[in-house]
């Protein structure tokens, strides 16, 4: 997976999450991923507990999608806007997600909420 872009990188995890395909998801990021609050707690570190936190979010949320509102890229840092929506016409809320890529995967996720 090494041969994409950061760009590409983002997009394609950004693809199997609203496909919901927890694989190609979980394969987008590396073993010792860390996801935090930006600034903030580490909320979720290693891949296994990555797995298990999607897999909760898809079982509560079978419907849940992103919007992508906008994304920006310098160096290995790809930053989206996004307007995650848990089901057609139902609650809604915008994140920022800061991901940091090394070696073709997502090393590192600070979100702002």
């Amino acid at each position: 997976m090494s041969g994409f872009s950061p760009l590409e990188v983002a997009q394609f995890q950004l693809d199997a999450y609203n496909a919901q395909d927890l694989d190609a998801f979980c394969g987008w990021y590396a073993d010792d991923v860390v996801i935090a609050d930006l600034n903030g707690a580490v909320t979720t570190q290693g891949i296994e507990a990555l797995r298990a936190r999607y897999t909760k979010t898809w079982g509560e949320f079978p419907q849940n999608k992103v919007a992508l509102k906008g994304r920006i890229a310098v160096g290995n840092t790809v930053i989206d806007h996004e307007l995650v929506i848990r089901k057609p016409g139902g609650d809604t809320f915008e994140v920022a997600v800061v991901y940091t890529i090394a070696d073709g995967k997502i090393a590192r996720a600070d979100f702002v909420k």
